[in-house]
């Protein structure tokens, strides 16, 4: 008895290995992520949280990167991570694989290789995203032989520890992703600073250089060098610097980020349309602006939504000022010393139809 041609089609699709065109949260063995499919050539954390993937950062131009997988209100992504960061590779027959070797390449359209994890091993078997945002390569009995959180770029999720091997170092600009000037890792006097590291000068700047390390608050006798930004917003470091985010408590996803102007800060992604204060006595507080009312009135996480139908007439609109608010990743425009006129007339005329409350900013 012999095979059916469709029978044995079936066979051989079953066989070959997986190039994803959906969504996974692994990649195996002799397996691939095309970049020329960005939107289907993804993992996803079993959480559904984080996503890693291609990412264009100019023309023609990709890098394999993680991100929070909610997109702000402008469409962006929160890029938490990026393994080419200064070598994009073309937007054209660009792949990352995991070969039967055990090792993690990425390579660009002539097939160089351009980043990889020299991890040569025959036990390494799976690249996985986990919840936490960390993509490892392990082996099938969850062995981990190389992860994301070892080598950050300018981010660090809760958990993801900074040593004495790792530095975050800032984005050169908003819109240029390639390694910046500022930098945040552990002196060899055990202290954890800030420095700029520019093309022609090199300085610290944090804590003052001037200052000896107890005037700074800090000890140089552990030489652990760790710091970790917990899930609760609580930063510590073994020099005894540490701190609590003003939102601290369980809850909002948060990033720490060398930021391109040399600010070191968290920022917590949370839900649109509310506003969150933190009170040491009584925790975080929300509420919604006004106009707006709970999604879910058991849980905050949800946030607000529009309690009316917004109006495209002029006539039939108003404004409201609500001072020392900021709605992160929600900026459609950046004007300095505009009055609150100037701002309504900036709201007609390039967002008609907006829905969500627009930043006014007076300085």
């Amino acid at each position: 008895m012999g095979f059916s041609p469709l029978l044995l089609i079936l066979c051989l699709l079953l066989s070959l290995p997986f190039s994803s065109s959906s969504p996974h949260n692994s990649l195996t063995k002799g397996s691939s992520l095309s970049v020329e499919k960005p939107d289907e050539d993804v993992l996803i954390s079993e959480n559904g949280i984080f996503t890693s993937g291609f990412h264009p950062v100019g023309d023609n131009a990709y890098c394999f990167a993680i991100w929070f997988t909610e997109l702000l209100h402008n469409g962006y992504k929160t890029i938490v991570w990026k393994a080419n960061r200064d070598k994009p590779v073309n937007g054209r027959r660009s792949k990352l694989s995991l070969l039967k070797t055990g090792n993690l390449v990425l390579t660009d359209a002539g097939e160089l290789s351009v980043w990889m994890t020299t991890t040569n091993s025959n036990s390494s078997r799976k690249l996985k995203l986990r919840n936490d945002g960390n993509l490892i390569l392990q082996t099938l009995d969850g062995v981990i032989h190389w992860q994301s959180f070892e080598s950050p770029t300018d981010t660090l999720l809760p958990q993801q520890p900074l040593t004495k091997y790792t530095r975050l170092i800032s984005s050169r600009s908003q819109t240029n992703y390639s390694s910046g000037f500022y930098q945040l890792f552990f002196d060899d006097d055990n202290i954890l600073r800030l420095v700029y590291s520019g093309p022609e000068i090199s300085s610290v700047f944090w804590p003052n250089p001037w200052d000896n390390s107890w005037q700074a608050g800090r000890s140089t006798n552990n030489n652990s060098k760790i710091a970790i930004l917990y899930p609760s917003g609580q930063f510590v470091s073994s020099d005894s610097f540490g701190f609590l985010s003003s939102d601290f408590g369980t809850g909002p996803l948060r990033r720490l980020t060398m930021d391109v102007d040399g600010n070191l800060r968290v920022y917590s992604l949370d839900k649109t349309n509310s506003l969150c204060t933190y009170a040491h006595d009584s925790g975080r507080r929300c509420s919604c602006v006004p106009g707006y009312k709970m999604v879910n009135h058991t849980d905050w996480s949800y946030g607000c939504e529009p309690d009316f139908s917004l109006p495209c007439a002029r006539e039939k609109s108003g404004f409201i000022q609500l001072r020392h608010v900021d709605f992160y990743g929600f900026d459609e425009g950046y004007y300095e010393n505009y009055t609150v006129e100037q701002c309504e007339k900036e709201f007609f005329k390039f967002l008609p139809m907006q829905r969500v409350p627009i930043q006014i900013r007076q300085w």
